[in-house]
This record gives C-alpha cells, sequence and structure tokens, in this order.
C-alpha cells in the first residue's frame, strides 16, 4: 500500500492512503538515509511512502520512501550537527513574520530562504499584524519589501483583524502544498484559522514581558483546505540556525551574490570579505545588493567557520 504521510511525532508518523484516504498509524523499519546526511528524522510530512500492516493490528510499518522530488531540512536544535527535515515533495514555502511585536529578525529570514535554495522553492515572505504597524514600521516593512522582491521572492502584508492581504493569502495556497514556517508569536495559526476556521488551529498569545511568541504547534502536520491544496503546518522556531559545512554553498545561494560573482576575480571561490576584485563588494558600495542581507550573509559564513572548528578540534579538548 502507499500512501503520504501527514503527521510526524517523532516516533510515529501517520500516513493517509492512497486507496481509501484512511489514516494509519505506522513506525519505521530499519534505517533510512538522505544523501549520507545524519538526521534526527528520516521521514517527513509529505513523504510518499510504501506500507505494510501489521499481523492483528491496526498499525503499520513503512518499508520505503518513494522518491523525493524535493525536501527542506534545518539544523537541528538540540544537536547541532544534525539536520531536522521539515517538509518534502512541497509545491511552495510560505515564511511568516512581523516587522515588530515581534520584532523583525532578517537573519532568521535569510537563513529560511537558504534552507529553500537547494531546489529553488518558490518563497512568499508573510509580514503579518500589519494592523500594529507605526508609521515607522511601515517604513520599515516597505524598505524591506523593495529588498526581496527585487531578487526574486513575493511578498505579502496581512493582518488577521483587518482582513488585509487574506484573499491574496488565501488564492496563494489554492491546489498547492505548502511548506507554513515562522517564528514563533507571528500570529501563523490565527492567520490560517482566518481562511480554514474549521481546521481550529491552536493559537498561543506573545508574553506580555518577553514580547517572545508561545509555541503552539508542536508536531509538523498537513491539512486539507476546503478549496482545494495542503498546508503543511510546522511548529513556530524561536531561532534557526545553519550547518553546511561548504562556505560556498551559502554564497551561491543568495541569489543577487551569485549573480554579482561571475565577476569576481576569484570567480566561484570568492567568499565575498576581504577578497581582491570582489564585484559583490562593489556592488554593495553602490547599493546594488542590500547591506542588510549582506550583514546576514556575514554572520551565517562566521556560525559554520565557528561549528566547522569545533568538529574538528572536538576530540583535542
Amino acid at each position: 500500500m502507499t500512501g503520504i504521510v501527514i503527521k510526524s511525532t517523532g516516533a510515529w508518523y501517520h500516513v493517509r492512503l492512497d486507496s481509501t484516504q484512511a489514516v494509519i498509524e505506522c513506525r519505521i523499519v530499519g534505517k533510512f538515509r538522505l544523501d549520507d546526511i545524519p538526521l534526527t528524522n528520516p521521514i517527513a510530512v509529505g513523504d510518499r511512502v510504501e506500507i505494510e500492516r501489521e499481523e492483528k493490528s491496526e498499525q503499520a510499518m513503512i518499508k520505503k520512501i518513494l522518491p523525493r522530488v524535493n525536501y527542506v531540512v534545518r539544523q537541528s536544535p538540540r544537536r547541532k550537527h544534525d539536520l531536522h527535515l521539515l517538509a518534502a515533495n512541497i509545491d511552495q514555502a510560505v515564511l511568516l513574520s512581523t516587522i515588530a511585536f515581534p520584532d523583525i529578525k532578517p537573519g532568521f529570514i535569510d537563513r529560511f530562504l537558504l534552507m529553500t535554495a537547494k531546489f529553488d522553492t518558490p518563497v512568499t515572505i508573510i509580514f503579518n499584524k500589519a494592523d500594529l504597524y507605526t508609521p515607522q514600521d511601515m517604513e520599515l516593512y516597505e524598505a524591506v519589501s523593495d529588498i526581496y522582491t527585487k531578487i526574486g521572492y513575493n511578498v505579502l502584508l496581512t493582518s488577521v483583524l483587518t482582513g488585509q492581504g487574506l484573499e491574496v493569502f488565501q488564492n496563494l495556497l489554492k491546489d498547492k502544498i505548502t511548506l507554513l514556517s515562522g517564528q514563533s508569536g507571528v500570529g501563523k495559526s490565527s492567520l490560517v484559522n482566518a481562511i480554514q476556521p474549521q481546521l481550529d488551529l491552536r493559537t498561543g498569545d506573545i508574553s506580555d514581558y518577553s514580547g517572545k511568541g508561545q509555541h503552539t504547534t508542536t508536531f509538523a502536520e498537513m491539512f486539507e483546505l476546503s478549496y482545494g491544496g495542503k498546508i503543511i503546518d510546522t511548529p513556530g522556531m524561536k531561532m534557526l540556525a545553519f550547518n553546511d559545512k561548504d562556505k560556498s554553498n551559502i554564497a551561491h545561494s543568495y541569489k543577487e551574490m551569485f549573480a554579482y560573482s561571475v565577476n569576481c576575480r576569484f570567480g566561484g571561490n570568492c567568499l565575498h570579505r576581504n577578497e581582491p576584485g570582489c564585484a559583490v563588494k562593489a556592488a554593495i558600495e553602490t547599493g546594488e545588493i542590500s547591506e542588510m542581507r549582506y550583514a546576514t550573509y556575514l554572520g551565517i559564513l562566521e556560525e559554520v567557520e565557528d561549528q566547522n572548528y569545533w568538529e574538528r578540534h572536538s576530540g583535542e579538548i
């Protein structure tokens, strides 16, 4: 029997059968790997699998993962040298953020875009809670929106309270499999509930003291939309790290930097820091490449270098 994984709880996977649409609880048989990458979870929501029922049981075993069209991984929040599968076989990704309440974190946005760059997955960045923005917040939104739209990302402004952008958001999801992700506290569940109230996703408030969001989604789960399409809702993230050991992959995954790097003296080997004849640095000075994006790029490079250093020297301590 074949089906699609619609929920992952770590030890168990809920699989919706192709034949009957029934949902069966499944376990894993053996070990599954992904391109020799160490994973904390071998199977993701969105994976298509072959299963076999256990004798005298309503449960089943996952025997095989069918070929993936794509997948999205993040660094494991618990084991920094391992990766965690967020979703597989998606048509697009939607990243929820805010300009305020909580404050925008450009590094979080850029790390997410790096995660989706491997398969060139289309991404829409949604800035939610527009009804709370001051005039200064709106100026920042316009500036940030301009940065990301210029490099090919779709940007949308939404408010559950006023209904701004909800119809556009609904149409965006129609007839597609969408990975929905974001920082804790950005109103992801409330936004989905606004267009699909029957899903009744659990929502949480932002702490008045810390301004930080509370986790409301515990496990990744796929939901059917009544008007066509599916969303894969993921747990809200308070932070997002990136651990690609190949630093050149980071530079190449920044679309605008990759476009200019062909003119760098050292070509694809240029990391755009202190190398002479760097076309990317020249484009930053003229304003053709965002200084904000460049700052997050340098931060991610340092992060990866630190991880690589400690991995190489961990046995010396």
